[in-house]
């Protein structure tokens, strides 16, 4: 799915992944613990399940991370493997 706009809630403590239109997708709880942002679940709905959600959700919440400046833990188990799959992001977690 391409048209997924991903939008940081920090007073919900997500990323939301929703269509352009505004229905909500899938979310990627997070928490903020000294600095860092440690991803604890990532959901899709599923009627959007196995269509690149969950990939663009953490892309662009990888992507707000970046440009932050901040780092991340990947506790969630889908954000984990994604990062694991993508070299790229490697330089954003944080092994403290």
């Amino acid at each position: 799915m391409s048209d997924v706009v991903v939008t940081d809630v920090p007073a919900e403590g997500r990323f939301e992944a929703r269509t352009p239109g505004g229905e909500l997708l899938g979310l990627a709880a997070y928490v903020v613990d000294d600095g860092r942002v440690v991803f604890t679940h990532t959901e899709v709905e599923p009627a959007a399940e196995g269509q690149g959600v969950g990939s663009a959700l953490v892309r662009g919440a990888l992507a707000d991370v970046r440009a932050s400046g901040r780092r991340v833990v990947a506790l969630c188990p889908f954000v984990k493997a994604y990062v694991a799959r993508h070299a790229e992001y490697q330089d954003l977690l944080d092994h403290r």
